[in-house]
């Protein structure tokens, strides 16, 4: 694996790593018994849920059959017609015991090119989306997609292309190219709405003079526009009916912006605004979560203290309506028009922009209120109301800069887990994406990482990142790990990615093969190049043991864990390769032989690491699953590797019953 390095700096805060060599850095504990699924994205749910509501597009079954007769198809129509959300479906359907979903990026530069063979591994389920790409960008995926399509059968994985509508498809790839055209707009609305549940009788009934989604709607829109109708409902007083909710998100759906203007013209007090700010982006959490952020975003804004007696004061109801909000049964806050918080949000955003700077401190302020209604799900929509403010006007880097401030300094667990979730956004979003990973990559491989911030960027690596470009986070949590000190949660997350790929190994053994191998780097190789895994049959019946680029990459690794790491720390892993190789046939020989190789090439030494791996093996003998007798076998065929290894002709003999202490070859 090729890497460009390179470095930039924007608004530093700290000290800055622009050259050569390593920066190390602490992680603390505040994330360390945080239960991952809470930040993991739900990309699964994602999918079922797409599943439910997906109407399949016209040439969805022939799709299906193209892409499961081949292995490939390639999925051509206009946009809006469902032509993404159609294939995350089709690789959906395929899901294996083996292999991982990988999106594939070719432009960017930590990612393999489409025609290299590594991008593959057995049972993958691959989306390479090209369908919002430029025609420079398209010509340059299609020279290397018959040798992408190629790797893809061989590894028995599956690869949906998304073309960009009315370019051009090579003669060769036509036969596995279809196309998708959309459902009836009604249709969608109607499925939408059945999952929702609405009633059928409702949507059903309703005549003609109901302007019903069109055509002409994209497919994204009608799915948002049916939200809105389920929202409508939920919000309407008893007695409403669909006519009534449809009015309402139709409304909704307008455009506000003169009638808030208006409206925000109208209230000039400080309490009032702040109020109105409050609640649009706390928008149904409690009364007295409101109140206390209310007020906290006035001492943030250094606004006066109100001097009136507490008595004389408006209660809470009063300044409520004035800014047209209520207080449900429930103790919680809404306003009284659907989306109108939304509006409200993107007034201030837009007209106030000095306001900007002040809403990040009070957003931190804010998740760490003590109330008991200060849940998960606030803090969360607090962060994705702010960072959509962010994303919508182009500010990604304003957004990963408040979660790196909400995290450098000394800090909350809950401050951590909003800085995880603004992270999120900011990768979910289609449009900065991208600009939010290479970011990400060069805060893991560059810079210096000050208080916990580090432990956010390894959650967000492994639960964000991995979910559709685990080659990416695997990189990123290489470069953690090699700089943690204080911890193992890198590495332990780097471990356990690997661990669901083959091809993920291999390619995290070969960058460790090619680094300096400096002590760090080892200490990754040694519970990442687990022997078991080695030896694990994956597409059939290979074994990556077997492969000589991974020979390759471990012989020299243990070449440098033999001749730099203590022998105290490298003994317990030459124990459970050597415990493996008991059982493992033939590649349990091809285990020993690695390890007597990597011994060989240790110049100078040579004769001392042989005998300090026999050693180590007898030693193993002591704690073999399997028995002594067993393991004792196993030492002696290490022997004789090594003696064969050393020019010496080593007469058979009976493997010894009992291990002497001290032996040596």
């Amino acid at each position: 694996m090729s890497e460009r390095h390179s470095t930039w700096v924007d608004n530093p805060r700290g000290p800055m790593h622009t050259g050569s060599g390593d920066i190390y850095f602490t992680v603390g504990t505040h994330l360390q018994d945080t239960d991952t699924s809470a930040f993991r994205r739900v990309a699964d749910d994602q999918l079922t849920w797409l599943r439910r509501v997906l109407v399949d597009p016209i040439g969805m079954g022939e799709a299906r059959r193209t892409l499961s007769d081949t292995g490939t198809v390639i999925l051509a129509g206009t946009p809006g017609s469902g032509r993404t959300s159609a294939a995350r479906i089709l690789l959906r359907e395929h899901h294996q015991d083996t292999g991982v979903f990988h999106e594939l990026l070719p432009d960017e530069e930590d990612e393999l090119p489409l025609r290299d063979p590594d991008l593959v591994g057995a049972g993958d389920r691959l989306l390479l989306d090209l369908s919002a790409t430029h025609a420079d960008r398209w010509t340059a995926a299609r020279a290397d997609l018959s040798t992408l399509r190629k790797a893809v059968h061989d590894q028995h994985a599956h690869l949906v292309v998304v073309m960009p509508h009315g370019s051009a498809l090579d003669s060769d790839l036509q036969q596995y190219r279809v196309e998708i055209r959309r459902p009836p707009a009604l249709q969608v609305f109607q499925r939408h709405l059945r999952v929702h549940g609405v009633p059928h009788e409702q949507y059903l009934a309703v005549d003609q003079t109901v302007d019903i989604p069109d055509d002409e709607w994209p497919m994204r829109e009608i799915a948002a526009f049916a939200d809105l109708v389920r929202r409508a409902r939920e919000a309407a007083p008893a007695g409403h009916g669909f006519r009534q909710w449809y009015a309402t998100a139709r409304k909704a759906r307008d455009d506000r912006r003169q009638e808030i203007a208006t409206v925000v013209t109208g209230l000039r007090e400080g309490p009032q605004r702040a109020l109105l700010i409050t609640v649009a982006m706390l928008h149904g959490a409690h009364a007295d979560v409101v109140h206390q952020a209310a007020q906290l975003l006035l001492s943030t804004l250094r606004h006066p203290p109100d001097e009136i007696p507490l008595l004389q004061r408006k209660d809470l109801a009063e300044r409520l309506r004035e800014i047209s909000a209520g207080t449900g049964p429930d103790g919680h806050v809404r306003f009284t028009e659907l989306d109108y918080d939304a509006a409200i949000r993107a007034h201030f955003w837009d007209h106030m922009p000095e306001l900007r700077q002040y809403l990040g401190t009070w957003a931190a302020g804010s998740v760490d209120l003590n109330d008991p209604h200060v849940t998960r799900e606030v803090r969360d929509g607090l962060v994705a109301r702010l960072a959509a403010q962010y994303l919508r006007t182009g500010r990604g880097e304003g957004l990963a800069s408040l979660a790196e401030d909400w995290s450098a300094t000394t800090t909350s667990r809950a401050r951590l887990e909003a800085a995880v979730h603004a992270l999120t956004c900011g990768l979910n979003d289609p449009a900065h994406g991208r600009s939010f990973r290479q970011r990400i990559y060069q805060w893991c491989a560059n810079k210096h990482l000050k208080g916990e911030f580090a432990q956010v960027l390894v959650r967000v690596c492994a639960d964000v990142i991995a979910s559709s470009h685990p080659d990416q986070a695997m990189l990123r949590l290489y470069h953690l790990a090699r700089r943690e000190r204080g911890t193992t949660r890198a590495l332990q997350e780097v471990c356990e990615l690997v661990a669901t790929s083959s091809r993920l190994r291999r390619r995290l053994l070969d960058r460790l093969a090619r680094s300096a191998l400096s002590p760090a780097e080892l200490r990754i190789f040694l519970p990442a190049c687990d022997p078991v895994a080695l030896l694990a049959p994956y597409d059939n019946s290979s074994a990556l043991v077997e492969e000589n680029g991974v020979q390759t990459s471990v012989t020299t690794c243990w070449r440098a864990v033999l001749d730099e790491l203590p022998h105290a720390e490298w003994r317990p892993y030459a124990e459970r390769w050597l415990h493996t190789a008991t059982d493992a046939g033939h590649r349990g020989d091809l285990l020993l032989g690695l390890l007597v190789d990597a011994a060989d090439q240790c110049k100078g030494k040579r004769g001392t690491t042989f005998a300090t791996l026999y050693a180590s093996a007898r030693a193993a003998e002591r704690t073999a699953p399997g028995g002594a007798v067993r393991a004792a076998a196993t030492t002696e065929r290490l022997l004789q590797k090594i003696s064969a290894a050393q020019g010496l002709a080593l007469h058979d003999t009976p493997p010894p019953t009992a291990s002497p202490r001290g032996t040596t070859p």
